[in-house]
């Protein structure tokens, strides 16, 4: 099938993915059903697999993202995003500098970079980044190597140090979405709350309404 363009990018309800997490079906049903169920986009995170494997599960869930006019954003490795023609990649603050990335792949990928900092924001902003994944939120059991949790209030601050779009990530689900919007996060990155959940499309249905109601209620 060939791939629809992917016009603009929505933040709102970002998927990051665990296949270890996973409880209903095969790591590609969840994947699809959270998609139909309002996922607006994806992250393929593969911490122990090789780089063939890993591009032959980029490619694959290239694919399936394209159906849905939906962005695909490796994690860590830009080799692999250039290679499947995703249509970004995310950085962590122990991997390749944002400046070297833009440098090898210019404006065709979107960079994001995760922060926990104003410092690391505004040096991520001043390289380039195009959104900044704020990590983490809360505490959260899906990743232990994570910094202290910045809480509302230091999401509230980071949102007054930059100007580009903020996801936030970490310990949460659909009942404090709504809080992390309206304290100025352009969108909520979310693992177990959908892929461990046993009815994933719901799951992604009830993120995306809190997601919506935060944000008519903003404007």
């Amino acid at each position: 099938m060939t791939a629809r363009r992917i016009n603009r990018v929505d933040y709102s309800l970002y998927l990051v993915t665990d296949r270890n997490l996973a409880r209903c079906g095969s790591f590609e049903d969840i994947v699809a059903e959270a998609l139909s169920g309002g996922v607006t986009m994806v992250q393929l995170r593969e911490k122990s697999l090789g780089a063939g494997a890993f591009l032959r599960e980029a490619r694959s869930l290239k694919e399936l993202t394209d159906r849905f006019c939906v962005p695909l954003i490796i994690n860590d490795r830009l080799d692999i995003a250039l290679a499947c023609g995703a249509s970004g990649v995310h950085l962590g603050q122990d991997d390749m500098p944002c400046a070297i990335a833009r440098r090898i792949a210019g404006r065709k990928l979107i960079i994001g970079v995760s922060v926990s900092t104003i410092e690391e924001a505004l040096e991520a902003t001043a390289q380039e980044a195009d959104y900044l994944g704020i990590s983490p939120v809360f505490s959260t059991p899906t990743k232990t190597d994570t910094p202290v949790p910045v809480g509302i209030q230091g999401l509230m601050h980071l949102r007054r140090a930059t100007h580009i779009p903020l996801v936030a990530i970490g310990g949460i689900n659909a009942a404090n979405a709504a809080d992390i919007v309206r304290a100025g996060a352009d969108g909520i990155a979310v693992v177990s709350s959908i892929m461990a959940s046993s009815a994933p499309r719901l799951a992604a249905v009830e993120l995306r309404s809190a997601i919506e109601e935060a944000k008519s209620i903003s404007r």
